[in-house]
């Protein structure tokens, strides 16, 4: 296994991470979702199965996949989430669980271990800000089983708008793009994604298209961004075919080179952390991809540990503690 570049060694996949405060039986605690990511690039086609559910996909993108992880050496996305349930625990005094859809630890084992525990109510939280049945809709399912919870369960559905959550986008927006107009010497034009999502899935009446550009017209407006400061591009369409939303963010950097830009910023809003789809998409793809149209290529910090990300998530549980009492 490779070691966490956090430094949390082992406890980055331990199933039964949980804060260091006792839960008291009859107490609410919390549960973050997140997507989960192999230790290595080895375990990419298992992690693979756990994703379609064990339907094999083709050869040429498990390979793919594999080369990806490979070239970042080590996805830390546990590592943060980890980190982040921590830091949420310190700041609520209460008990934090962590579990993984697709990976270590499994959110399977993380209901069994607040079960465990004796907790009586649980506050969950995507840790992707949009709702879309393909996504937030996969990890309740994965929460709630095929029985009966222990427990009852308090899901926040989306949170694509909470106040503290655009404050930590613009204020990892603010310094990165200023460096980078600096660098440039020129504004540059910010492109802010999300993972792209299947056509049919918005065309059903999924709110996730609506809700991921509404996260950025509410970051760029924090940040002091006029309307032709910013454009909006989804990225990471699927490889295994079938239409995916756009625009790309490889035809939106072409579209800003016909306008005359030389450069872009980019900044995710629908990434809480640093993932293979910033540090190989982004990091890596995009920037080859510019580099070919004679661009160069910024982005914003991811929030990972952002004390601001902990106040957004602290905020949102309080507000669900206190509606129905703690």
């Amino acid at each position: 296994m490779n070691p966490c570049p956090l430094g949390l060694g082992s406890q980055c996949y331990c199933a039964n991470q949980v804060s260091s405060f006792a839960t008291a039986p009859g107490k609410s605690a919390v549960l973050l979702l997140a997507h989960g990511s192999p230790e290595s690039a080895e375990q990419v086609p298992e992690f693979l199965k756990c994703i379609t559910g064990g339907r094999p996909l083709p050869r040429q993108v498990v390979k793919e996949v594999r080369r990806r992880y490979s070239l970042i050496g080590f996805s830390p996305l546990p590592c943060w989430t980890l980190l982040q349930a921590d830091q949420l625990s310190k700041a609520l005094g209460m008990p934090v669980f962590a579990g993984m859809r697709n990976w270590k630890p499994f959110i399977a084992d993380a209901v069994k271990a607040i079960a465990a525990q004796g907790v009586e109510r649980v506050i969950a939280i995507c840790l992707a800000p949009q709702n879309s049945r393909t996504s937030v809709g996969l990890y309740r399912q994965a929460v709630t089983g095929e029985s009966t919870l222990p427990f009852k369960l308090d899901f926040v559905e989306s949170w694509h708008d909470q106040a503290l959550l655009v404050k930590a986008f613009a204020e990892r927006l603010r310094p990165g793009w200023a460096k980078a107009n600096q660098e440039s010497g020129t504004k540059l034009p910010v492109i802010f994604t999300a993972h792209s999502v299947p056509e049919r899935t918005i065309t059903e009446g999924d709110p996730y298209e609506a809700q991921a550009k509404g996260t950025a017209t509410l970051v760029a407006k924090d940040a002091g961004l006029s309307a032709d400061e910013w454009v909006f591009a989804f990225q990471s369409q699927g490889m295994s075919g079938g239409l995916w939303i756009g625009p790309t963010v490889e035809e939106t950097i072409r579209t800003l080179k016909t306008k005359g830009h030389r450069g872009v910023f980019l900044q995710p809003v629908g990434f809480l952390c640093d993932h293979v789809e910033v540090l190989y998409d982004i990091d890596i793809a995009f920037k080859e991809s510019a580099v070919k149209e004679g661009m160069r290529l910024w982005r914003a910090e991811s929030l990972n540990g952002s004390p601001l990300l902990t106040e957004a998530l602290a905020d949102l549980v309080r507000s669900r503690v206190g509606a129905v009492g703690s």
